[in-house]
């Protein structure tokens, strides 16, 4: 199966003039479905959640190549995922044609200390409010995230106007990240810098999707097990403490809660 990333990747991979080689990786075969050294396939383990709320991954030029990204298991757990590439001159049509979408209320998802503060929100409109006795549906939220390394970042958030007039969603979490394949130097206050999964993660909570969140933190852990058990030539422990969390969080066949 493909989604918003996978397919974003191969395009992106049909305008290079040469191969992408990870740094620090195996140059050898790859898994298409999760990226891994096949002897650490992780597709298996893929989990499929409901989830009301979207996401919209606007990633920096070659991200989407990384075996490392996290914005991919996004996309393997929350099906209204959508990937864009980022360019300084131009803003993809379909792009700004899902902002206007009158079915979602997007939230840019950035540090409210670098944005005016009649700007910044910290709580995510219910998509069912209550109106007297009856229950009325709201739009559903759909979470902005800026792919990229925190310099990139700060780049495509000051260079890309078309994002100007959206609410700037801060996570005010305490939780420290535990992602571990790539490390930010940037801190905010006593908070590590969180990978694109573990924002992700947080904003699925703050819209009330628990199980969803829960599953993608879940599936970041095994995912981080594999990747470093492949770089080490390490075995997997499928009966490890992050494989059973994960299991542990399966709805039965059929669920629709």
């Amino acid at each position: 199966m493909t989604h918003a990333v996978s397919r974003l990747r191969t395009a992106r991979l049909a305008r290079s003039s040469k191969p992408f080689l990870a740094r620090g990786g195996p140059r050898g075969e790859r898994c298409a479905g999760c990226r891994l050294v096949p002897s650490h396939c992780l597709c298996a383990l893929c989990p499929a959640v409901p989830v009301r709320a979207g996401v919209c991954l606007i990633m920096a030029d070659i991200e989407p190549l990384k075996p490392s990204n996290t914005g991919w298991l996004i996309a393997d757990v929350v099906a209204d995922t959508s990937a864009f590439g980022w360019a300084r001159t131009s803003a993809d049509p379909a792009l700004l044609a899902m902002l206007a979408d009158p079915q979602w209320q997007p939230y840019l998802v950035f540090p409210g200390e670098f944005v005016a503060a009649g700007r910044v929100v910290t709580e995510v409109l219910p998509i069912d409010a209550q109106d007297g006795n009856e229950f009325r549906q709201g739009k559903r939220p759909l979470f902005v995230l800026l792919d990229a390394t925190w310099p990139e970042a700060r780049k495509m958030f000051r260079k890309s106007p078309y994002l100007n007039h959206l609410p700037v969603l801060s996570l005010q979490s305490e939780q420290l990240s535990n992602y571990r394949l790539r490390r930010s130097k940037r801190q905010i206050g006593e908070q590590s810098h969180f990978c694109t999964s573990e924002v992700a993660a947080l904003c699925l909570a703050l819209a009330g999707e628990t199980h969803a969140a829960q599953t993608l933190e879940a599936y970041l852990d095994v995912f981080t097990n594999h990747y470093l058990n492949a770089k080490q030539q390490l075995p997997v422990d499928m009966e490890d403490a992050v494989h059973q969390r994960l299991r542990s969080l399966r709805l039965p066949q059929g669920s629709g809660a």
